[in-house]
């Protein structure tokens, strides 16, 4: 199986071309769409303010970042630690901008000549939900994922947080964690169920229900002038 790196950074402002470093960088490790532990998080000494802006959502200061490392000092370690990976990365243009930029100073190689594919959950998001929120803020709150403490947008918080909606976002499984027997039907998979067995009741509305459910059709009858789409249909079944 691949393994697969899901991927976050935290930045001094919106454009590496421009100046901005990377000063937080999260990682974790899947392995066979399993959490192995095997995590990645290093803050890093821009030599630079980061704008307001960007210290609102991530909140690392200055005097924070002051004793942290220089980016180039362990570049050769990310290198390794994301050598042979598939990258998971939400808006990973972003973020693999900044870090060929990293690497650039470093005197390194871009990134995609040493990792494998690069999915952009972005992209995927945007494929499956067209026209909806698909920030991931909103993923986690369409898959339940619980991001009760992401106070501040944090690289290693938004790299966890990215893992569960992938899984969620690829497979529909709920959970990182859930172990699944062999022939244990995963959630979202389809399961061929013999119906011929089961004898299903009819049960009839009761008077009160056909009552009100009548009173609120001729509430839609009002509403749309009598072209209420229930009526229509029921028409077009007798006829």
């Amino acid at each position: 199986m691949t393994r697969q790196i899901v991927l976050d950074t935290e930045t001094t402002g919106l454009s590496a071309e421009n100046g901005d470093r990377i000063i937080e960088l999260g990682c974790v490790e899947l392995f066979n769409r399993k959490l192995t532990g095997n995590d990645l998080h290093i803050y890093f000494n821009p030599q630079r303010e980061s704008h307001d802006d960007a210290l609102k959502v991530h909140g690392l200061t200055t005097d924070f970042l002051r004793d942290k490392p220089k980016f180039a000092t362990l570049a050769n370690d990310v290198v390794e630690y994301l050598r042979d990976a598939e990258l998971i990365i939400h808006n990973a243009a972003f973020d693999v901008g900044f870090l060929n930029k990293e690497f650039e100073l470093a005197g390194l190689p871009p990134l995609r000549s040493f990792v494998g594919d690069v999915t952009d959950t972005l992209a995927l998001a945007k494929a499956v939900y067209p026209g909806k929120r698909n920030s991931l803020d909103a993923l986690c709150d369409r898959f339940g994922v619980d991001r009760s403490n992401r106070t501040f947008h944090g690289a290693k918080l938004d790299a966890q947080l990215l893992a569960d909606v992938y899984i969620n976002l690829t497979r529909g499984q709920d959970a990182l964690l859930i172990d699944v027997a062999v022939n244990e039907p995963v959630q979202g998979a389809i399961v061929a169920v013999d119906l011929r067995s089961f004898i299903l009741p009819v049960l009839t509305a009761a008077d009160h229900e056909l009552a009100a459910h009548e009173e609120l059709l001729l509430q839609l009858d009002k509403a749309s002038n009598g072209r209420t789409i229930f009526r229509q249909s029921a028409e077009i079944a007798v006829a």
